[in-house]
């Protein structure tokens, strides 16, 4: 058999053929990571009289006025919209105002 025309097979040739296929993995793995369903975020509070994600607005509460012995608060609470959840859940949050007044 003659060899004549046929080119030897160089280490730097196998090097290209491999940086190549790792390349063409590397590809593969991120688009199919990047396609698959991801987890869906659960969104809670530990305390619920101070955050709630999602739904209506919470109703607010009368302002009072609370005694604390020598002096009065006049508190009030109101729920605002505070943002947004990465799925589109309104982010709910208490403001809570007081103030000092003299007792009558």
């Amino acid at each position: 058999m003659d060899n004549r025309g046929a080119t030897p097979i160089s280490g730097e040739h196998i090097m290209n053929k491999l940086r190549a296929f790792f390349i063409c993995a590397a590809i593969a793995v991120i688009v199919g990571g990047c396609g698959m369903a991801t987890i869906k975020p659960n969104y809670t509070s530990t305390n619920p009289e101070l955050m709630r994600i999602g739904g209506d607005k919470p109703g607010d509460k009368e302002p009072e006025i609370v005694s604390m012995g020598i002096y009065c608060l006049h508190v009030t609470e109101k729920w605002k919209a505070d943002g947004k959840t990465p799925d589109g859940q309104t982010i709910w949050t208490k403001d809570s105002l007081r103030k000092a007044i003299p007792c009558r």
